[in-house]
């Protein structure tokens, strides 16, 4: 008789302990925002017109910072624009080993080298995912090899 006493007064109280309730989770796959709201949330540039604006943003910067990496395409690109840079006394740079050098202006993972002139050693940055795009111009302090 004890028992079933015990267990009732333990089940009567047991509402004063309970927590609150979770706010309901809307069910998967509801529907969180319109489809109207959803396009009108996308960039309505189109990817040319926006890699234009990167540039254009890019070019605020000095040429071979992570703001403004030297565009080219592939580990080819990289050891291509190497191969033509020149110090601006003429001579071929002492160039490191490459290491990343975190995320770059046009939001790729880009690549660092240390250049060196004379005494003088500057890090360069590439971004080698911009096969479409063909760097003519060389950092400050150094020149291209036709």
């Amino acid at each position: 008789m004890r028992i079933p006493l015990i267990a009732l007064a333990i089940l009567a109280g047991a509402p004063a302990y309970a927590q609150p309730a979770a706010p309901a989770q809307p069910q998967l796959g509801a529907r969180t925002q319109s489809p109207a709201d959803m396009v009108n949330a996308m960039n309505r540039v189109s990817p040319e017109e926006e890699m234009r604006q990167l540039a254009a943003a890019a070019d605020a910067h000095p040429l071979g910072t992570v703001e403004n990496p030297i565009r080219v395409g592939g580990p080819e690109g990289e050891h291509a624009y190497l191969g033509k840079l020149r110090c601006a006394d003429g001579a071929i740079p002492r160039i490191g080993a490459r290491h990343e050098a975190g995320v770059g202006a046009f939001g790729s993972v880009v690549g660092a080298y240390d250049l060196g002139c004379g005494t003088e050693t500057r890090r360069v940055v590439f971004d080698m995912y911009q096969e479409e795009h063909v760097e003519t111009r060389a950092p400050a302090g150094f020149t291209l090899q036709p």
